[in-house]
């Protein structure tokens, strides 16, 4: 007996054991160690944070800057400011600075002819730095004003707080404190410095962008979805600029995660965008956006030590997502809200009301993790009267109330605030209002009602 109990006891240690390291590997697998200082993933629908890791840090983007002139590039020529075959001005300084060597560019003349599309082109495909300086200054009339309007449009689409108005003092040293998310000083991304004496008007000479990890995926977000077709040239691999000409260059895109660039082993085939940097402060840097089975993403990668490793680590990024996150339904539309399945209703031709889910609540959230999620109601109290009830007439539809998702997961929110994690509560009929005679029976009913009330608690209270 003593030695069946023996081996009984065994198999149930080893058991336990084997259990343990599937579990662990389980939990290992759901989760991503970063290979960097900074990243964040999010979903490109709703702008849902997936994964987050020092996302707040302003640092010099480099070229990324890039990606909020291409924004207001498709702005302009969506609201009709400009037209794609327009033809772009060369001004004498653009024209010397694009054969400047050791910084990216396609060769710019005074005296030759470049549309805002092919311009444009060299700035998605080859982030040519003087090409964009002339779509800017093209757009707003100078790179300074072109400025002005970049800082103010990353305000309205939720990139944070522009370090100037964060706190006081030179750009780096606010860095160096951790104020601000944003900082545009010119158009390109290149440090002031690199450009003499013709910085743009409004900043200092020493002055350099800035932009947090959260503040790149909410301009990545942003630049995707509303104008979409960024994607339709930031996914070309290599384009001739000024073909057959003594100007023709072969513009490599940057992103080497672009199938079809001469870097083979980097392909990553669910890759569209966007945009690449690298600085000192910031290491290697990349923002991307990747699709895949009906899913997109969105990654910023900062601090990667090579080119290499900026692309490995968001593939590396990018199959964790798509792997271990779906969009899920939480929620039906037209579900009733436990134990609030009706809504009291006051002068009404009905006591109450029926109230439901207006639409359906889905979200990104990790697979099979469904019961990690609640709800909250809030009523819209503005339509309540003292004694909490609607006052009639009500229409069907009328929204009286939101479900919120409540989450027992570590949730890192939405990308610029706009929290998608709500859903009307909405009215299932009409409730006409009583008419005049109902509501005095009613108010008669309701005054012996009280009285007979009263006179039975009192009766009550002599025994």
């Amino acid at each position: 007996m003593g030695k069946f109990k023996g081996t009984v006891l065994s198999l149930m240690a080893f058991l336990l054991v084997f259990s343990s390291v599937f579990a662990t590997s389980e939990t290992a697998e759901a989760g991503f160690n970063p290979g960097v200082e900074t990243v964040i993933l999010v979903d490109a629908d709703s702008g849902k944070i997936l994964l987050d890791k020092n996302i707040d840090q302003a640092l010099p983007p480099a070229s990324m800057t890039k990606m909020m002139s291409e924004y207001l590039i498709l702005e302009a020529i969506n609201n009709g400011e400009i037209s794609w075959d327009q033809e772009v001005p060369i001004s004498d300084l653009n024209a010397a600075l694009s054969h400047q060597g050791g910084l990216s560019n396609v060769m710019l003349r005074t005296d030759e002819k470049y549309t805002v599309k092919e311009l444009y082109e060299s700035v998605a495909i080859y982030s040519a730095n003087a090409a964009t300086m002339a779509l800017a200054e093209m757009i707003s009339g100078s790179e300074g004003a072109f400025v002005e309007r970049m800082n103010e449009r990353a305000k309205e689409i939720g990139m944070g707080e522009p370090m100037r108005e964060a706190g006081s003092g030179d750009l780096e040293s606010l860095f160096e404190q951790g104020i601000g998310d944003f900082q545009f000083v010119n158009s390109t991304g290149l440090p002031n410095s690199l450009l003499g004496d013709n910085y743009p008007e409004g900043t200092e000479p020493d002055d350099d962008n800035y932009m947090s990890a959260r503040a790149a995926a909410t301009l990545a977000f942003h630049l995707i979805n509303n104008y979409p077709e960024v994607l339709e040239t930031a996914s070309i691999p290599e384009k001739l600029f000024k073909e057959g000409t003594t100007d023709e260059i072969r513009m490599q895109n940057w992103n080497w995660m672009i199938p079809g660039t001469m870097y083979g082993d980097l392909d990553y085939e669910y890759i569209d965008g966007l945009k690449t940097g690298f600085t000192n402060s910031a290491g290697y840097t990349f923002t991307g956006t990747a699709e895949k089975d009906g899913k997109r993403l969105v990654s910023v990668v900062m601090g990667a030590d090579s080119e290499a490793h900026r692309f490995q680590e968001t593939q590396r990024l990018m199959e964790w997502g798509f792997n271990h996150f779906s969009q899920t339904e939480l929620f039906p539309a037209g579900m009733s809200i436990e134990e609030d399945e009706t809504v009291q209703v006051a002068k009404g031709k009905e006591s109450e009301v029926a109230v439901s889910t207006e639409d359906a609540l889905s979200m990104m959230i990790r697979n099979n993790q469904e019961d990690a999620y609640s709800y909250e109601v809030e009523w819209d109290e503005s339509l309540l009267n003292e004694d909490g009830k609607l006052t009639a007439p009500i229409e069907a539809g009328e929204v009286v109330g939101k479900l919120h998702v409540v989450s027992d997961e570590d949730d890192a929110g939405f990308i610029d605030g706009n929290d998608q994690s709500s859903v009307n509560i909405v009215t299932d009929e009409a409730v006409e209002k009583a008419g005049w005679f109902s509501l005095l029976f009613r108010s008669i009913a309701g005054f012996f009602s009280g009285v007979w009330t009263s006179v039975a608690d009192t009766v009550t209270g002599w025994f």
